[in-house]
């Protein structure tokens, strides 16, 4: 991909009243994941490696822990003289008002896109987990003609989000012919994954007037508004591993899912960078057990580990077993523990003797600094 050509847009703080507790103190875009990323770092990785190389970061609030992990965008070659990366904080619009919607954030960064050269604009959220080559999808929407290419996957309907926009009728070119928002079935459907690219111009002039008419709904009132004046197409990602960040109880599943040497394969087929804490390898006891796990370096592990996922510092005592778990950075359990189905925060501390457990279907979310 021409570095001069598409211009990358990616929303920190879109849907993250799902994750509830985890999104707390933090945005969307921040929350870890996978024993040593962040959600942020798949669609901005994504984006690099496809040669895109000026990517807006649209903030909204909660963003300290986001600005620490970015940074300048060192770890993902963004640390430049031109283009690179840009945080774009609600203060662009001459107050400090929260934005209220998608309409009015890209509004309130009009003046970003102005000055910037690419022709193409490609835009994402941040709690869909995949791995999309924007290569195919611009050439795939230069081929095609279409205004408007939407990257879609057919699955489960995400529940817990709102304005989740299907595919209901696409034809054989890849065109969108009717559209719907939250569809009440169970079975599968083709549906968007929030990511998109259109000419910069069309995405200017679209939010104008829809911010003129105060217009809320970025899927209502611009795309379904607009389904059958534009061409808008869709790129089918269902081949790729998807994981839609609805819930807490689907962070856990998708997580889980990734423990899985298939779907990991499928996930990190092009490289995901994020930043990197050195710390020094992970220390296994001699009485220590592991089994199908993810074990970020920096850990201390003297217990029994079945089936988890743990971040970088994390230390678990002697006779503690730990199953079906996510222990997040620096938690600490102590000895002689039973830990099943947890999802344990940043710096959690669970005592010696405690038994603590949740189901598959329920997992026990600690917050960020718990004392157990």
């Amino acid at each position: 991909m021409n570095e001069k050509k598409v211009l990358g847009i990616i929303f920190a703080n879109i849907h993250e009243e799902a994750l509830d507790s985890l999104t707390a103190m933090r945005t969307m875009g921040s929350v870890p994941f996978c024993s040593r990323f962040r959600l942020i770092d798949f669609p901005l990785s994504n984006m690099v490696e496809s040669g895109i190389a000026k990517i807006g970061v649209v903030t909204n609030a909660n963003f300290r822990s986001l600005m620490d992990h970015v940074g300048t965008g060192k770890p993902w070659d963004l640390s430049r003289k031109t283009d690179g990366l840009y945080l774009l904080p609600p203060y662009s619009v001459g107050s400090a008002t929260m934005w209220g919607n998608r309409i009015d954030a890209i509004y309130g960064n009009l003046g970003f896109l102005q000055q910037s050269n690419q022709p193409y604009v490609v835009m994402s959220d941040c709690n869909n987990i995949l791995s999309v080559d924007y290569d195919k999808l611009l050439k795939a929407h230069e081929e095609s003609g279409a205004d408007i290419t939407i990257v879609g996957v057919r699955s489960k309907m995400p529940k817990n989000i709102g304005s989740v926009l299907c595919f209901d009728k696409v034809d054989e070119n890849g065109r969108i012919t009717e559209m719907s928002l939250d569809k009440q079935t169970d079975e599968d459907v083709f549906h968007s994954c929030n990511i998109t690219i259109m000419k910069k111009y069309l995405l200017e002039s679209l939010i104008t007037t829809a911010h003129s008419k105060n217009e809320i709904s970025y899927q209502r009132n611009i795309l379904m508004a607009n389904v059958d004046k534009l061409k808008i197409n869709a790129f089918d990602a269902t081949d790729s591993f998807v994981g839609t960040v609805d819930s807490v109880q689907s962070y856990y599943d998708i997580s889980m899912s990734l423990l899985e040497k298939e779907n990991r394969t499928k996930l990190f087929s092009s490289p995901i960078s994020t930043k990197e804490r050195d710390d020094m390898p992970t220390i296994y006891g001699p009485d220590s057990s592991l089994k199908n796990s993810l074990v970020a370096d920096g850990c201390i592990i003297n217990g029994t580990v079945e089936n988890c996922i743990i971040f970088k510092g994390v230390k678990i005592g002697k006779g503690t077993v730990v199953k079906n778990s996510i222990l997040m950075q620096d938690t600490v359990v102590g000895d002689n523990s039973k830990i099943s189905c947890i999802i344990a925060d940043k710096n959690v501390s669970i005592k010696d003797s405690v038994e603590l457990s949740g189901a598959d279907t329920f997992p026990i979310c600690l917050t960020k600094n718990a004392r157990i």
